[in-house]
């Protein structure tokens, strides 16, 4: 099954080492207004120059799943993908209620969703003919500040489109959870009951639980889970994902992949939580992986047969490879 990256289709086995989940640029609902200072050409030139980084450390793909209210900017994603020669596929799909999920997206039924879903992915986004090759969903808030105790009706409803455009399409599902109340197990019931076929999915945002009977949970019904979030230290620290990883491995787990979740571009003034989690989090990069994690990874003893199964068989095998 082809691809749709930013820069037309390619095929699974085109895509070699693949950062399954990181982000060009992000901003909150309401950044448009507060744009005052953001010169576009700079900070191109600024994520062009560490894609080249990574690609000069042997990264040949990555997924950006920033959802379309948040910033995403598919000609921005091109520009960079051609400019670094990084490949670059972007997603269709909205964030949690709490944090986004656009007013229209919540007054139009599922299905009406997934139309949208489609149309992103088999028309291009907008008028620009860049043409999502993922699909986003999202569960759960921020713990404190949100309810947590459940997935909210809108959030099933978005899974729902989600799944019905997944199989419309046969695109992949990448979805958030929120590390401290994941909702990894409910989404795979709702794409259960929706037929969706688990191979396609992605548990994200699993590396910060550090629970083994919900890794277990998701990778027993035949999901993947990502260890996405490498180098953010507030959340959970590299070493309880680098012990949650070693020990799935060590056990015959490997429906894995890694990445960053790292953000270079933020649209809009910089909150103060966004700045406080940057400096907690010095390895909070794109090289992060190739440079720290992998060669860890190596001193603990995984081989390289492992190593390259998450880093390039299993976002092949994820994309229809």
């Amino acid at each position: 099954m082809s691809i749709n990256t930013v820069l037309g289709k390619c095929e699974p086995r085109d895509l070699n080492f693949t950062l399954i989940h990181e982000h060009l640029m992000a901003g909150m609902p309401g950044f448009e207004f507060d744009m005052a200072g953001f010169d576009r050409k700079r900070e191109l030139a600024k994520v062009v120059e560490q894609l080249k980084e990574i690609k000069g450390l042997g990264v040949n793909s990555m997924v950006d799943p920033c959802p379309m209210e948040l910033g995403r900017d598919p000609e921005f994603a091109a520009e960079a993908a051609e400019k670094s020669g990084i490949r670059i596929i972007i997603a269709t799909g909205v964030y949690n209620e709490a944090l986004g999920y656009p007013m229209h997206m919540r007054m139009i039924g599922p299905d009406d969703m997934a139309e949208i879903y489609v149309r992103e992915l088999t028309e291009g986004i907008g008028k620009t003919g860049i043409k999502a090759g993922i699909i986003k969903t999202a569960t759960g808030g921020v713990p404190g500040w949100t309810n947590d105790t459940a997935i909210t009706k809108l959030e099933i409803k978005a899974l729902r489109a989600a799944a019905r455009a997944q199989k419309a399409t046969g695109a992949p599902i990448l979805c958030h959870n929120n590390e401290l109340a994941p909702f990894g197990r409910e989404t795979l019931d709702v794409f259960e009951e929706e037929g969706v076929d688990f191979n396609r999915v992605l548990i994200g945002h699993a590396c910060g639980v550090g629970n083994m009977r919900y890794y277990f949970d998701i990778l027993n019904r035949g999901a993947w889970l990502g260890f996405d979030r490498f180098g953010i230290e507030p959340i959970a620290s590299d070493k309880m994902r680098l012990a949650s990883l070693f020990g799935l491995l060590a056990v015959g787990f490997d429906r894995i992949m890694l990445s960053h979740d790292a953000v270079s571009c933020w649209l809009g003034r910089m909150t103060k939580g966004a700045e406080e989690m940057i400096k907690a989090s010095p390895n909070w990069n794109y090289s992060h992986i190739c440079k720290n994690i992998i060669p860890t990874l190596r001193q603990g003893g995984v081989g390289e047969e492992k190593i390259r199964r998450m880093t390039v068989d299993n976002p092949r095998s994820y994309f229809g490879g």
